[in-house]
């Protein structure tokens, strides 16, 4: 397997597919680098080197105790870049996973970066605020946390019906849905817990703020899980310049439902 080891010793599973100009995807809750595979295919398919890691806590890295915050995870992902010598990156990130990208460009800068794309992301804050009232009430973020500890697998396989537009009328193979849990339960349950904590109280605007690349954020405007009015359209309204492409009807998981639009949007926005 293709691992590094961080500073503080924790080992990160990543894959590195095709050649060409890079493009690095950071994943969503509670998942792992699998759920990139279908645009990491596409886009090596057409000439990109792309790469996907597994977050510390889940998939195949390794399961520390602590450091499941986002300061702790640019970290991770500028050792990554470090690692791997990338120059003239497109950060994708995917919901908790569009926090991670920004961080980086809000901690590191973008010397190495020439791009940024911002999926269903959880940008620029996510919960609610003094200053944010119309963020997600903290009692949604604990009652997750207390389904978690009860009985993860029932709550995860349960939260694919909103991830994934189930119950508005999306329709995904009985193979995503064991897929999805699958990669899940791999995850640490500590980490997992603890990530909830991170993307419902991080603070991203002074990140925003930060970010000097060409950016596309794309969004459902289904998503029951990050409401597109709080996070998406607000997001592309802080960073500079950033281009803004609504899936209508889409739901959170629209890089399963709506993947070859998705493929095609991604390729279009890197390759310009």
């Amino acid at each position: 397997m293709s691992t590094f080891k961080t500073k503080d010793g924790t080992e990160i599973y990543f894959k590195d597919w095709g050649s060409g100009k890079p493009v690095l995807f950071s994943h969503g809750w509670p998942l792992d680098a699998d759920m990139w595979e279908y645009q990491m295919e596409y886009l090596s398919s057409r000439g990109y080197r792309t790469i996907a890691f597994d977050r510390r806590g889940f998939g195949r890295s390794s399961q520390p105790w602590s450091g499941y915050d986002y300061d702790t995870f640019a970290d991770d992902i500028a050792q990554l870049i470090d690692h791997l010598d990338l120059k003239e990156v497109t950060l994708v990130g995917f919901s908790m996973g569009g926090g991670d990208v920004s961080r980086y460009i809000g901690k590191y800068g973008s010397a190495r970066v020439a791009k940024l794309a911002l999926l269903g992301a959880v940008t620029p804050i996510f919960g609610q605020t003094a200053d944010f009232p119309q963020g997600v009430e903290k009692s949604v973020f604990d009652g997750i946390k207390g389904g978690l500890l009860k009985d993860r697998a029932q709550f995860i396989s349960d939260f694919a019906t909103p991830f994934y537009g189930i119950n508005q009328g999306q329709v995904v193979s009985d193979g995503v849905l064991t897929q999805t849990l699958n990669i899940a339960l791999l995850a640490s349950l500590k980490g997992t817990v603890d990530c909830v904590t991170a993307f419902a109280d991080t603070d991203f605007r002074p990140d925003m703020a930060k970010i000097d690349v060409p950016t596309l954020v794309i969004h459902g405007d289904g998503d029951q899980i990050v409401p597109f009015e709080t996070t998406g359209k607000l997001a592309a309204q802080l960073i500079k310049g950033a281009q803004l492409k609504v899936y209508k009807g889409a739901p959170h998981g629209f890089a399963v439902t709506h993947a070859q639009q998705l493929n095609e949007d991604l390729l279009s926005f890197i390759a310009d």
